[in-house]
């Protein structure tokens, strides 16, 4: 999806509502900025208890042979 912006000048972008909407990007959000390449990336700032429940459940137990044990 490629959506035309301007830069304001007070050096601020607006964010297309599509994207917006399509991210759940809600105002006073944080965002991460970077120059790359000839392209500027934005990208929303997680909060930590935004990502709980988000990882698969994972479990540690590895089965060994009895000459691995110490």
């Amino acid at each position: 999806m490629l959506l035309e912006t301007e830069l304001k000048n007070n050096n601020q972008i607006e964010i297309p509502a599509e994207i917006s909407n399509l991210m759940n990007i809600k105002p006073g959000q944080h965002f991460l900025v970077s120059y790359e390449e000839g392209f500027i990336k934005l990208m929303p700032k997680k909060n930590i208890n935004d990502l709980f429940g988000t990882l698969a459940y994972n479990d540690s137990y590895i089965e060994r042979e009895e000459e691995d044990r110490v």
